[in-house]
């Protein structure tokens, strides 16, 4: 087996790629990766240069690891801004780095790609030597792994990577027949609220509509970036994320996308938009033109707990942040991720901050579990 480096998803054949990433994790496909790179939102411009590792035997696609030179920490959700500083200040260059992630999505899947009957470790340790190599080559500092899916994980910690832990707010369907069974399983007070919450949208006079990808108009999807863009522009930032590239995954795959739009006098005030795995929903993206009360928990998560629900999904991954999804019936679970830093000295020194890190992120897991709304 031999690795090989490409600087654009359009130097790997589409099939090959999509045989072994399937579709049960939207984000890995061709089309999603293409899209990021033809729409702009990632180049070298806004510091995410594609480097993505591909692993060929006798001409054929053995496995594939997405991968970016970074610039910077933007658009990550694991913060090592930090670390960076810490570099900075001994005069070090902490970038470029080596990222191995989904550009702005924080969901939990698949880093490494790998056909079936190819040992996982052997391709790993392959990778890991080239990184190394290209590390020593080209003045990279480190290897950031993020968000690998724990079979993953436990692999990497077996090669002497360091992991990190974090903490997101997920949503379980344990076989609910409605969104009125879901209640049942919860407390009174936290019952009452969401009923009441669900009962405040509709009497001011918003409806929701789910509309299928294929479904979703031109014009709607205009009006869906607007929503998108506002969510950013409220914050004095820019959107990480073009119309050119929502256009681009709707027309390559469509078939992948939710999007609710919230409609008041029939006009759309709000927009969330979601991605739909093999079993799982993620939901990604939301925006509005101004608040109404509880709109946010109606359009970004009692309408995917509904969709969930009626289409048999097993999981609502929400995204990062959140503390109110707790009472929302949002349990916390773990998310991980592994790094590789070729200065010995910092790789020690961050190992420490990382066993004090841990011992925090478990305790404050713990204190969201004792407040989860379940009977």
């Amino acid at each position: 087996m031999e690795v090989k480096q490409i600087l654009s998803m359009t130097q790997v054949d589409a099939e090959a790629w999509n045989n072994l990433a399937g579709t049960a994790y939207p984000f890995i496909r061709h089309e999603f990766l293409l899209a990021l790179e033809q729409s702009g939102s990632v180049c070298e411009h806004t510091g995410w240069t594609a480097s993505h590792l591909l692993v060929i035997k006798q001409h054929q696609l053995l496995a594939f690891m997405p991968m970016y030179v970074k610039q910077h920490s933007w658009g990550e959700y694991v913060f090592d801004q930090s670390w960076a500083q810490a570099y900075q200040q001994q005069g070090l260059d902490y970038y470029p780095k080596l990222l191995s992630a989904i550009p702005f999505t924080p969901c939990q899947g698949p880093r490494v790609v790998v056909q079936a009957g190819i040992d996982f470790q052997d391709v790993m340790r392959l990778l890991l030597d080239f990184i190394m190599q290209q590390a020593d080559e080209q003045g990279i500092s480190s290897w950031h792994c993020l968000f690998p899916e724990l079979q993953q994980l436990e692999q990497l910690r077996t090669l002497g990577l360091s992991i990190r832990e974090g903490i997101q707010f997920q949503w379980f369907n344990k076989g609910y027949t409605d969104f009125n069974h879901f209640l049942t399983a919860m407390n009174a007070s936290k019952r009452k609220m969401l009923k009441r919450e669900r009962r405040r949208v509709s009497e001011q006079g918003v409806t929701l509509v789910r509309i299928a990808g294929p479904d979703v108009s031109e014009q709607q999807w205009q009006i869906f970036f607007q929503f998108y863009s506002l969510t950013y522009l409220k914050r004095n930032s820019q959107p990480y994320l073009n119309l050119v590239f929502f256009k681009q995954i709707a027309r390559t795959m469509g078939e992948q996308l939710l999007l609710i739009l919230a409609l008041k006098d029939e006009q759309p005030i709000a927009a969330a938009l979601s991605f739909v795995g093999d079993d799982t929903l993620y939901g990604r993206y939301w925006g509005c033109y101004e608040e109404y009360h509880s709109l946010h928990f109606e359009t970004c998560y009692y309408q995917g707990l509904d969709y969930c629900i009626e289409q048999g999904l097993k999981r609502f991954d929400s995204g990062a942040q959140g503390d109110h999804k707790i009472a929302r019936g949002f349990e916390p679970i773990t998310t991980y991720s592994a790094h590789w830093l070729k200065d010995e000295r910092y790789a020690k020194a961050i190992n420490k901050f990382l066993e004090s890190e841990q011992k925090q992120i478990q305790h404050y897991k713990e204190l969201a579990n004792n407040y989860l709304p379940f009977k």
